[in-house]
């Protein structure tokens, strides 16, 4: 398997020193404002030379960086260039897993021999991207998705890094490594590693696996030490093949204990889910949420709508249910992805209840909810 990881470089600020060439060079700020309550979406490469990163309080950020330019968020915008990116995706291969408005798989293992070789597709697809949305992107090729993430974050940014595809070569490229990098190693599960002298992941390949299992647990130590050889069997998925689910993830720089941030970034992806599930004329009848912890467990939630539906506002009410009850005001939890899907999807909508009066008041409902749906997504594809 071939697969190919691509990353568009700190994608908001690049959008908006894209549109205020002013900016070039200077360090951007995307967010709540420096006196607000609130924290960083992304911020440039400039910035980050001071320390800056998303999910930082902006107060903070501005206390690092008090020339920063700060700017609110122009979600419709950015989901805008994404929808021009994923397009140029479609052109390297069928099968393009979203992870989030800035960064996708894509299973290139069919069409590689189309281009020549992997080094010239992605190169291909690299300069596509620039051409067509105006900011850079970095990609890994590797034979793994975790393998993939990890060769795109090497040369950042607009870089492009190949991994081996021998196991005893990836076993050397690997031991050097911080454990940090790997999937299910966030910052508490690194603190323990370190803690115990696990720094690298050489350092876990020769772990004694009885030790790290009593330390971590039967799961989160067997998916961690199979990860530090670079093994990974998590299935590919492409919507867009399958078409069995909608989904989008998001993963936080450092893991986030804010509930209102996690909330607000649920929300970005209820609205990211419902564009593109609205591209096709389809219903869901099943919505659920998913949160993972630092110690790569996975919580899943899911319900099932009064009706199939298709609009944001039915889309955000179930989400919103599904994630209060699991993370309640008050309650303390820290996570280091947070995700929303539909599934269960039907090609016609349905009304349990028709009456010699014709349709019952929820489907009228649903059927206006609908129709606002489809005149905001007209707004957003005619001005942005």
């Amino acid at each position: 398997m071939t697969v190919l990881h691509v990353d568009m470089d700190a994608f908001f600020a690049s959008v908006e020193q894209r549109d205020h060439p002013e900016w070039r060079g200077k360090p951007v700020i995307v967010g709540a404002g420096p006196h607000e309550r609130g924290v960083v979406s992304t911020c440039s490469y400039e910035a980050r030379r001071y320390g800056v990163h998303s999910a930082m309080p902006s107060r903070t950020a501005f206390a690092l960086c008090p020339n920063g330019i700060f700017v609110p968020p122009r979600m419709r915008v950015y989901q805008e260039v994404s929808d021009i990116a994923f397009e140029v995706f479609s052109h390297y291969s069928p099968f393009v897993e979203g992870v989030s408005v800035d960064e996708a798989f894509l299973d290139v293992t069919g069409t590689v021999h189309l281009f020549g070789d992997m080094r010239t597709l992605a190169e291909r697809l690299r300069a596509e991207v620039k051409a067509a949305c105006g900011v850079t992107c970095s990609v890994g090729l590797a034979p793994n998705r975790l393998l993939a993430k990890i060769a795109s974050e090497q040369n950042k940014p607009d870089g492009l890094f190949i991994m081996p595809f021998e196991a005893d070569a990836i076993r050397a490229f690997l031991a050097p490594q911080p454990v940090k990098i790997l999937w299910g190693v966030g910052k508490k599960t690194a603190d323990t590693l370190v803690r115990y002298g696990y720094r690298t992941c050489g350092d876990l390949q020769s772990a004694d696996p009885r030790f790290l299992t009593r330390l971590l647990g039967d799961a989160a130590a067997a998916s961690i030490r199979n990860h530090a050889f670079g093994i990974d069997n998590s299935p590919f998925s492409s919507e867009e093949a399958e078409e069995k689910s909608v989904s989008r993830e998001h993963t936080f720089d450092e893991d986030e204990s804010d509930r209102e941030t996690v909330r607000q970034t649920l929300l970005r992806l209820v609205e990211e889910v419902g564009r593109r599930f609205r591209r096709q004329e389809r219903w869901a009848r099943t919505g659920k949420i998913k949160l993972r912890d630092a110690a790569f467990n996975t919580l899943t939630r899911q319900a099932r709508f009064e009706l199939p539906a298709r609009d944001d506002i039915t889309f955000r009410h179930l989400m919103l249910d599904l994630f209060d009850k699991e993370w309640p005001p008050g309650r303390r939890r820290t996570v280091r992805l947070a995700g929303f899907g539909v599934t269960d999807i039907t090609d016609t909508p349905e009304d349990p209840q028709p009456s010699l009066f014709g349709p019952s008041p929820l489907a009228e409902q649903m059927k206006k909810r609908e129709r606002l749906a489809a005149a905001l997504d007209a707004l957003h594809a005619r001005h942005g």
